[in-house]
């Protein structure tokens, strides 16, 4: 290894073995798309065309680039196109070697000159790496001269374990071309010789992955995509094993690597990538097509769809590295000249998946509302489709690299938001990132904002003992308080189990019943923890003044817990946040019309002062300054709502500083550490994701969730809910019953309900929301006997009475309020 030009004459030796996979004898410096090409300025005096010539092939390189470009960025350009890397590269123009610092207007390049490429060894301080190697490439060209060497798949193995972790070993690997020697070796016609190749090749992959050095990782990533390339100038294909599994590791370094482009002289090939990407892509729009047909089995490989999103998440990110931004930022162009046409190929890629994606949607929409199709075929007809949420949320993200695209996507979303909505209730897993969501929530209905926002609290613990409480109706908050309040999140998680004392009822309705009314207590105005707005007393928000009560800061930790605990286990309170509590637990700023109903009389000032003639509020007629005066405790003192407020007085030009100060004070800054301890305890059951849920909702949503339907019942929708034990509909148990819940007043439907399910707010969608459908039971009991209920069932029993008025005499007695919870049973 004396001389430095020795490794040439050994890839002179196997020229003709990787003649195949280089066939132009003239190579371009790209290939760009042709809406690229349309888009490329004409050669103008500051752009020069050039040749370089490799004294070791007979090929030349056509190459375009600008006079400032440098020598270094040349040699990496050219070092992608030949697959040798640029440390051992040199340019000769005019007898002189280039010096990489230098740019090419210094260099005194002219256009359509010619440049010689000359190869020279980084270091011979690693002989043996440079021998091992050697011996390597004459083994591999012995087999494709259907030599025999015993133990060759062995020797290459070996080679590869003893060699590959050494730094060197990449650029010798790479200087010998070993990829394109054993993809020929591949294509030999001994079958030995393809059992060699394609066992070499997947240990040489293999380890790649196993590697535990991102750096050398970095590197091998470059040799699997040569060998991807290779492969396919073969004729291999998504069928062919060796190929995906090259293409799937090529994927997995891609992640393991973190980004496309990690400094100015290693890069992955993005031409190659963006290939993939436009390889699987064609695959899944095959998959999308059988996806759209009513009797798929839904068996259909989704292979596709996950090798789409591994190659197309690298790609977006590298683009956006490369413009030194987030991929969130903006709008990339393909102005660099290594993202030359990827950009377009992406968006290309981009508007026909989300074409067919669109197609998708209105199929399955078809097909949901064909009224000849019933339950069970619908949910057989739609499990091919489960996979169209990963689709989409791609699409979301490759949208935001051109222009136009975002635009585009959400109005198809916005044009398909049954299905989107359907396909989140039905398909989307706690595991998974739905924030893309929420960045158009008018595309989702309140069911599905409702399921992904429910799906953030942890899942039941089964390995957690349930959490038990005994508590006594006259003390219901205070004891309430002491066992949520002293018990560990964790304790928690393995659900609650408690009973009233002095009273026999256990199970899910007696909890409904308990969560009803401690929350009740918790948001009683007598309380002094939350004052209800005087615009809608529904309404609620954290009490300034709760001070008052020295726990309250541990009330309002508890209260946060009890709310979380009612949200996850799906029991209307009947209480809802004002707008200011809900949008601070959102972590979003308060405005003035976010106060309008908290409170009324502040709000129509502030917008008085805001509206006022400018020079009637700089003649200081109201007497304002950025102070503001408070009552605590029967004392009075003064706030400054800036430093020096008391002396700064408001006129025209700082009224909306003034009023935007004089919110902050009221409804932020004097309720601070109510609304921290409240967020406390919510967190405490949610875990970290206490922002993420109060931003899937909007405030309506919530609205729903904790108080319900505000609509009266309908007796319609309660019978069509209804089914029957030992009595049938035809019965004229069953006609009196329904006739006399006819005649209830609105208060006495309500208390039949919660006697019957200890449900005192329906849920939105009505009966059909209920966990499960109600029940009416004959007993056996005389007719002298009450009817009675086991709320955790919906089940609801009575004896067969003789007569209507009977009946109606029975219902009369339990509908009264005071009776409502004496009666149920487990």
């Amino acid at each position: 290894m004396s001389s430095p030009f020795k490794t040439l004459t050994v890839i002179a030796f196997h020229k003709q073995f990787i003649a195949d996979h280089h066939p132009q004898r003239i190579i371009t410096d790209s290939t760009p798309s042709s809406s690229t090409m349309q888009k490329r300025p004409k050669t103008t005096s500051s752009r020069l065309q050039f040749f370089v010539r490799m004294m070791w092939e007979c090929d030349s390189l056509v190459i375009r680039a600008s006079r400032e470009d440098t020598v270094e960025t040349l040699l990496i350009q050219i070092s992608f196109k030949i697959k040798v890397p640029d440390v051992y590269l040199r340019l000769i123009y005019k007898g002189k070697q280039l010096q990489i610092e230098q740019n090419l207007g210094e260099c005194g390049i002219e256009n359509d000159a010619n440049l010689q490429l000359v190869g020279r060894l980084k270091s011979i301080a690693c002989p043996v790496v440079w021998k091992g190697t050697q011996r390597v490439v004459s083994v591999i060209l012995r087999l494709c001269r259907n030599e025999v060497v015993c133990d060759a798949e062995g020797l290459i193995d070996n080679h590869f374990k003893k060699y590959m972790d050494n730094p060197e070993y990449f650029g010798v690997f790479m200087f010998m071309k070993i990829p394109a020697l054993l993809v020929n070796l591949l294509m030999s016609p001994w079958v030995s010789n393809k059992t060699i190749a394609d066992s070499s090749i997947k240990q040489f992959v293999q380890k790649s992955l196993e590697m535990k050095c991102k750096t050398l990782q970095g590197l091998y990533i470059e040799v699997v995509l040569e060998f991807c390339e290779l492969l396919r100038g073969v004729g291999c294909t998504s069928d062919n094993l060796l190929y995906v599994y090259c293409r799937d590791s090529f994927a997995t370094l891609l992640g393991h690597v973190g980004v496309i482009f990690r400094n100015s002289k290693r890069r992955v090939l993005l031409q190659g990538v963006s290939y993939c990407v436009r390889e699987i892509a064609d695959g899944l729009l095959k998959y999308l097509d059988l996806s759209m047909s009513c009797v798929t089995s839904g068996e259909i490989s989704c292979s596709d769809v996950r090798g789409f999103v591994n190659f197309s998440t690298p790609l977006r990110k590298g683009i956006s590295e490369q413009h030194g931004e987030s991929e969130d930022c903006g709008i990339y162009y393909a102005e660099h000249p290594w993202l030359a046409g990827v950009v377009d190929q992406l968006r290309i890629v981009f508007d026909q998946l989300l074409s067919k994606m669109d197609e998708c949607l209105q199929v399955m929409e078809n097909c949901l509302g064909n009224k000849e199709q019933g339950e069970g075929d619908r949910d057989a007809i739609h499990s091919g489709r489960s996979h169209y949420l990963y689709i989409l949320k791609e699409l979301y993200h490759i949208s935001k690299l051109s222009s136009g695209a975002e635009e585009m996507f959400w109005g198809v979303l916005l044009r398909r938001k049954n299905m989107l909505s359907y396909l989140i209730v039905r398909y989307a897993e706690r595991t998974d990132d739905h924030r893309w969501v929420l960045e158009n929530m008018s595309v989702t209905d309140f069911e599905s904002r409702r399921h992904l926002a429910l799906m953030l609290f942890p899942a039941l613990n089964d390995e957690v003992l349930g959490y038990d409480m005994l508590i006594g109706r006259s003390q219901v908050l205070g004891e309430s308080f002491e066992y949520i309040s002293s018990a560990k999140p964790e304790s928690l998680e393995g659900g609650l189990f408690m009973e009233f004392k002095n009273e026999e009822a256990t199970g899910p309705g007696v909890l409904r019943e308990w969560f009803v009314l401690v929350c009740q207590e918790i948001f009683n105005p007598k309380n002094a923890l939350y004052l209800a707005c005087p615009n809608d007393q529904r309404r609620f928000f954290p009490n300034a003044a709760s001070k008052v009560h020295p726990l309250h800061l541990k009330y309002f930790s508890f209260s946060g817990r009890m709310i979380a605990l009612a949200l996850k286990s799906k029991v209307h309170v009947g209480v809802v946040f004002d707008r200011v509590f809900f949008k601070q637990l959102a972590g979003n700023y308060i405005t003035l019309e976010d106060i309008r109903d908290a409170d009324p009389i502040m709000y129509h000032s502030c917008k008085q002062i805001l509206e006022m003639n400018a020079d009637y509020i700089d003649t200081d007629v109201l007497g304002l300054t950025f102070s503001v005066e408070v009552e605590e405790l029967g004392c009075r003192r003064v706030i400054e709502l800036c430093p020096g407020g008391e002396s700064i007085v408001v006129d025209s030009k700082n009224r909306e500083m003034y009023v935007d100060l004089l919110i902050q004070n009221r409804f932020v800054t004097s309720i601070s550490k109510q609304v921290s301890h409240f967020a406390k305890g919510f967190a405490d059951i949610i875990s970290d994701k206490r922002l993420e849920f109060f931003q899937y909702l909007d405030l309506e949503d919530l609205d729903w969730m904790l108080h319900g339907s505000e609509n009266a019942i309908s007796v319609e929708d309660w019978k069509a809910h209804t089914k029957y034990n030992g009595y049938k509909e035809i019965d004229r148990q069953i006609s009196w019953f329904w006739e006399i819940v006819g005649r209830m007043s609105v208060e006495q439907k309500k208390v039949l309900l919660f006697f019957w399910t200890s449900v005192k707010y329906l849920p939105v969608e009505g009966f059909r929301g209920l966990a499960s459908r109600l029940c009416i039971c004959k007993s056996n009991e005389p007719e002298n006997h009450l009817p009675t209920s086991h709320t955790c069932f919906y089940e609801l029993c009575f004896p067969p009475y003789s007569s209507i008025t009977i009946m109606q005499d029975r219902l009369g007695i339990i509908t009264q309020e005071h009776m409502s919870c004496s009666f149920g049973t487990p």
